[in-house]
């Protein structure tokens, strides 16, 4: 059925494409909204794009490994005039991959439209591309996601447990992302998410265990003219604590945006102005499939703290094709300097302006 589904796509969008299509008014993430859960961990179909993303740190009986899983959902702006619940009006698409201790990074993609290979809720997290699938359910000590990903290569069935309090960036959720309001997004993180569960790779399945970090996050518009992509850490600090930061470049390297916030061990949460953020790169690798320059040993400065990115692993670079080819590195990472700890650091645009 999915096969049946990716052979009609092509034969219906370009014709919608190309018709003339109305006006689509999309909303801005609001400093004024205040976030609740569980429904606001569900989809957002009013707004352009929108993402729950995975990342984690796995321990195996053959040492560190990593692992991603991003669920995009996106409005295109076609046949929203359409009646039929199969009109291309919700995009979806998926990446998962795997780093596996000492060899190659693998990934995978999937993509369908709502309804027709693909779906989510909107009053909690259930969302699927085929048979991938992420799902939150439960209450208080019993709450807990489940992620199952299944491909030739690799494959995971993970349950992710949380250990700690949702973390809400930017204010009480709206994250700021430019110097004009309209640059913003709606965004929450869950760091520090106790994973069990199994990691197989080549058919071989092997128990894992490990931290993880969720982020999900909506807009309608995040980069600025002149950007061209971000730089991004999420991390799960040794003693407890947890970091992200992040900055909006423009095509010369320069910083036109950053924010970062620091979570202590004990709860207390510092959130850093663009001013008091700074990445440096240190040292670069370079893509012999893109030929992208990526600064995968960076300095990060946050106020008073200074850390160094150290991968698991040079060559981390996942290059997806659907719905538009995209190159960007996503990587596990350990950090040395004033904070000690792992998680996972995303540079996107270095192999051409990022398009959402």
């Amino acid at each position: 059925m999915r096969r049946r589904a990716f052979l009609l796509a092509p034969l219906l969008l370009p014709s919608l494409a190309a018709a003339k299509q109305p006006a689509v008014t999309y909303p801005a993430a609001r400093r004024a909204t205040r976030l609740a859960f569980p429904r606001d961990h569900g989809a957002h179909p009013e707004f352009r794009t929108e993402w729950w993303y995975v990342t984690g740190a796995l321990d195996t009986a053959q040492g560190a490994a990593g692992f991603q899983l991003t669920f995009f959902r996106s409005r295109p702006g076609l046949a929203e005039d359409l009646a039929s619940p199969i009109a291309p009006s919700q995009i979806l698409f998926a990446h998962a991959a795997v780093t596996p201790p000492g060899k190659p990074l693998r990934h995978a993609e999937r993509a369908g439209r709502a309804n027709l290979g693909a779906g989510f809720a909107t009053a909690d997290c259930d969302v699927h591309v085929g048979a991938w699938t992420m799902r939150r359910d439960g209450a208080g000590a019993g709450e807990r996601f489940r992620l199952k990903v299944h491909d030739t290569a690799f494959g995971f069935d993970l349950v992710l447990t949380p250990t700690q309090p949702l973390l809400l960036q930017g204010e009480h959720g709206w994250s700021q992302k430019g110097p004009r309001p309209e640059l913003a997004s709606h965004y929450a993180s869950w760091p520090h998410l106790a994973v069990e569960g199994s990691l197989s790779l080549d058919g071989t399945p092997q128990a894992a265990k490990g931290r993880a970090w969720f982020d999900h996050e909506w807009s309608s518009e995040v980069l600025a003219a002149g950007a061209v992509g971000w730089d991004w850490i999420g991390l799960n600090l040794i003693d407890g604590g947890a970091l992200m930061a992040f900055r909006i470049r423009d095509g010369t390297g320069a910083t036109l945006f950053a924010h970062a916030a620091l979570r202590e061990a004990g709860g207390r949460l510092t959130q850093f102005g663009a001013g008091e953020v700074s990445f440096t790169p240190r040292r670069r690798w370079t893509s012999p499939r893109s030929g992208a320059h990526y600064p995968v040993g960076l300095e990060i400065r946050c106020g008073p703290h200074t850390i160094e990115t150290l991968p698991l692993q040079d060559a981390q670079e996942i290059a997806a094709h659907r719905p538009l080819p995209v190159n960007y590195w996503e990587g596990l990472v350990e950090i040395r300097g004033t904070l000690a700890g792992r998680g996972y650091l995303e540079l996107t645009g270095y192999a051409g302006a990022l398009k959402l």
